[in-house]
């Protein structure tokens, strides 16, 4: 099977390796689990908070950081 034929949607997020494909949004979203992730290959025992307001400019960030850490559920996020 070649990458594309196995290419799950929550890729964006789990895949260490190779091409994904996300939005500005997920973008953001995804770069908490990569430092974490970092951080734990350096035995760091690390983790990330996120906060924000009702009708910030990145509407739709705290939706995709969910997502991301449904995801990423072995990490503190």
């Amino acid at each position: 099977m070649t990458d594309a034929e196995t290419y799950r949607l929550n890729d964006r997020y789990a895949r260490d390796e190779g091409t994904v494909f996300m939005t500005g949004i997920q973008a953001l979203a995804r770069l908490p689990i990569e430092q974490l992730r970092v951080d734990r290959r350096n035995g760091l025992n690390t983790a990330a908070f996120a906060a924000g307001y009702p009708g910030s400019p990145l509407g739709g960030l705290d939706g995709a950081l969910a997502a991301a850490a449904r995801e990423a559920s072995d990490l503190p996020i």
